[in-house]
């Protein structure tokens, strides 16, 4: 969509900058991000593939990979041991089902990512930015309720 293509876009204009700050959940069940700084770092941009590594204070284990897919646009969440190897717990996300805007995506989670975690059939991953562009949000839910949310400010 039209609105998907300028979301897109507005991100790889973005390539070489990173957003940091943190968790706004502090009861969120992943402790793994109470009071660690979180980097997203817009650092690849192809013309079909965005890669941003997410990291959560000294953990470089994440990236979030957006793509361009047929009907819309893909999330996927890349993560990988410090070897490089892939976790057994990778790429999973989902695909737009709404056309969005070019602020604000939301990627219901896919087959793939229920069959990997059969308790993540639920989620949706939002991405949005303020519409100066200075401000980033990563938010989750599941079941249709708040879970996890990284508010995050441009360096």
């Amino acid at each position: 969509s039209e609105s998907q293509d300028a979301y897109f876009q507005m991100i790889a204009g973005f390539c070489g900058t990173s957003f940091t700050g943190q968790s706004s959940f502090p009861e969120d069940p992943g402790d793994s991000f109470r009071g660690k700084e979180l980097v997203a770092y817009i650092e690849t941009c192809g013309p079909d593939e965005i890669r941003i590594p997410f990291n959560v204070g000294e953990d470089h284990s994440r990236t979030w990979v957006l793509r361009r897919a047929e009907g819309g646009l893909q999330l996927k969440h890349d993560h990988r041991h410090a070897d490089g190897t892939p976790d057994e717990v990778t790429m999973y996300g989902g695909t737009t089902l709404s056309s969005g805007s070019p602020l604000a995506q939301s990627f219901p989670a896919d087959d793939y990512t229920a069959d990997l975690i059969p308790e993540a059939a639920t989620n949706e991953w939002f991405l949005s930015f303020s519409e100066d562009g200075t401000g980033l949000t990563y938010y989750l839910e599941r079941h249709g309720k708040p879970r996890f949310r990284a508010t995050l400010k441009k360096n």
